[in-house]
């Protein structure tokens, strides 16, 4: 397509959907909030940015919820054992006052990622364990380790990834923000409407160029579209186009935005970097016995690929890539470390990839049966029901643009795939592997600190 003698298409990327949810137990309703990370949802599954004093009203009521934590959890720990006999004996406990679940469950004694899975066939139980830090709040309401800022991981999103496994199965956990063909059809016909004068930038006609192209549009599947866990996955594709295409200013200083490695490069009007952040380990490992198993790695790599846009305005995998889209790719896997702890969207990213190999472990080798362990609490809708949120189905275009040597830069699209049955498919043995991961359950606690040797 043309302007003048300009050719351009529009970085046309998402608005965010992040959205915070707490835990209910029989007869009682926690408090909940569409709002979290700079933006809101509404009854009818519209994203807009949330305005500041929205955003200082969510943090003052996340002050009230979240609670200090104290003894041996205001402390960080390098390895926190967490029962999953020990924690639904917690729940039960609650549920017979008709209470809200304390910090300390909702938010797993402030485990910040999962390293290994022990099925204790002495003890009957399934443990979990991993760094954790004493939790606090961000900026923007998120909750994170004190310390070094890493995402918290919260009951919720396991709950929902142990009862989503067999649905996981069927179709796969994916998220996706996409334009539709009919948007993409009416941005042409615009486009070839109207010219650029000389020296004239093109965002002149972004109001026209939003009218246009219209709301893009939100798929999920393999898990309940109004739960945390796909706002989670909506929220981190959203941010992941937002640092590509320039919408937002990057974090860390080793990842720069797409459009600025593009920055005098060509590009056509015809083909579309889209970027994917997919579940990726460097292994999971078990010992000799089959009762202890180790995680490995970051759990997050970004992928890319070059869109072809046909004349109707559908989009079809080329199966080529762009040099500059896959480098750009390759910086946010190699960042996202840093990435994670500066953004805590990217770390409940992680999170969610680490409880959902989890509990594909537990289901795929029947570690309920073979530990003893049945975890029915944490399978009861009516022992725990995550609150429903407004499911986010539509996001609104926003333009960003960059001077290309042949004009003006570029679309994008992607998603997140979560498949953590092929990284337990592919799990190995490995002999010098620990099971030795406690000696005693200190005080009958559900959690407690793995202590020197």
């Amino acid at each position: 397509m043309k302007l003048s003698k300009a050719r351009f298409t529009a970085a046309l990327a998402m608005s965010c959907l992040v959205a915070i949810a707490t835990l209910t137990t029989a007869g009682f309703n926690g408090g909940g909030n569409n709002q979290v990370g700079g933006v809101s949802i509404d009854p009818a599954g519209v994203v807009r940015t949330a305005t500041v004093q929205e955003n200082q009203e969510l943090v003052n009521l996340l002050r009230q919820e979240v609670a200090v934590p104290r003894g041996d959890l205001a402390a960080p720990a390098d390895l926190r054992m967490v029962s999953l006999a020990g924690l639904q004996e917690a729940i039960r406990e609650v549920r017979k006052t008709g209470g809200r679940l304390p910090a300390e469950i909702r938010y797993l004694a402030g485990l910040t990622a999962v390293d290994y899975v022990w099925a204790d066939k002495d003890h009957n139980d399934l443990i979990l364990a991993g760094p954790a830090e004493p939790w606090t709040l961000s900026e923007t309401g998120s909750v994170v380790g004190k310390e070094t800022g890493a995402a918290i991981l919260r009951l919720e999103d396991l709950v929902v990834a142990l009862r989503n496994v067999e649905n996981a199965r069927a179709q796969g956990i994916t998220c996706s923000i996409e334009p539709t063909a009919e948007g993409r059809q009416r941005l042409n016909a615009f486009l070839r409407r109207v010219n650029l004068r000389p020296g004239q930038s093109p965002v002149a006609l972004e109001a026209g160029m939003k009218e246009a192209f219209g709301p893009q549009m939100i798929r999920l599947n393999g898990i309940p579209a109004n739960s945390r866990y796909a706002c989670t996955l909506v929220a981190a594709d959203y941010q992941m186009k937002r640092l590509a295409m320039a919408l937002v200013d990057s974090p860390v200083k080793g990842l720069p935005s797409y459009l600025q490695m593009s920055r005098n490069t060509a590009h056509t009007g015809t083909q579309n970097p889209r970027w994917w952040m997919e579940c990726d380990y460097e292994s999971l490992t078990r010992n000799e016995a089959g009762t202890l198993w180790k995680l490995s790695g970051q759990g997050v790599k970004t992928m890319t690929e070059q869109d072809a846009i046909a004349a109707n305005g559908e989009a079809v995998a080329s199966g080529n890539v762009d040099k500059i889209a896959q480098k750009w790719a390759d910086s946010m896997t190699g960042n996202f470390e840093q990435l994670a702890k500066a953004m805590p969207v990217f770390g409940d990213l992680q999170n969610l990839m680490d409880l959902t190999v989890v509990s594909t472990l537990i289901v795929q080798e029947q570690l309920e049966d073979r530990s003893g362990l049945q975890l029915d609490v944490l399978r009861d809708q009516d022992a725990l029901a995550p609150i429903a949120f407004d499911a986010p189905q539509t996001i609104a275009p926003e333009c960003s643009f960059i001077k290309g040597r042949s004009g003006w830069v570029v679309t994008a699209s992607g998603g997140v795939s979560v498949n953590a049955f092929q990284v337990v498919h592919d799990q190995r043995v490995d002999p010098a592997l620990d099971e030795q991961l406690v000696s005693s359950i200190a005080g009958g606690s559900w959690w407690w600190n793995k202590t020197s040797n």
